[in-house]
């Protein structure tokens, strides 16, 4: 997948400037897709000199002018020709793992503290999560809001954002105590 493609998913639900747009990415595309700020304001640049979304400028009164950009119907065709190819399996690249790995070769507080420090990021984006799904499906449980609801796309997205995050967390956790007692027998059974 290209940044392209997650850019004309996030467009879909309405027309948006480059601020909003890096601010969607922020809240509920970063659980699938990274990208900063200038890389999505060139990325829109892109797209619109091929055609796959458009512009039009909005005069603002007391603020700078912005940009706003929607699909196009050749920006939805993309899509669909994207939607049809196969898609490759996630791989994990994560220096935190790399840290992990090594912890028998070095000290491991300052990897435990990495971990403890993830476990909390973990939690602030399961929070978010958990009220970005609220927010979606408002007064409808779950079940009904996956039946029925709409849009359904972004909830599923976020959906597996909130997995993926509780996993992390438990394993962030649970690894940082395996440590910390295997650190602990160490010392007794040297000391």
């Amino acid at each position: 997948m290209a940044l392209r493609h997650a850019v004309l998913a996030a467009l879909l639900d309405g027309e948006y400037s480059g601020y909003q747009l890096a601010k969607i990415f922020d809240v509920s595309v970063s659980n699938f897709w990274h990208a900063v700020p200038q890389q999505l304001y060139a990325e829109l640049a892109r797209l619109e000199a091929e055609g796959l979304i458009s512009g039009r400028r909005v005069i603002q009164k007391d603020r700078p002018n912005k940009r706003v950009y929607t699909v196009t119907p050749a920006g939805l065709r993309e899509l669909e020709r994207f939607a049809a190819t196969a898609a490759k399996p996630g791989i994990i690249r994560e220096n935190l793992l790399v840290m992990v790995q090594a912890v028998d070769h070095i000290s491991a507080e300052p990897v435990i503290a990495r971990l403890e420090e993830r476990a909390e990021i973990s939690a602030a984006k399961i929070e978010i999560f958990r009220r970005t799904l609220q927010r979606l499906r408002g007064d409808m449980d779950e079940e009904t809001y996956l039946r029925h609801g709409s849009p359904v796309g972004p909830y599923l997205t976020c959906l597996r954002g909130l997995r993926f995050e509780q996993e992390n967390l438990e394993w962030f956790q649970s690894t940082a105590r395996l440590l910390r007692e295997r650190a602990a027998a160490r010392t007794e059974e040297g000391g």
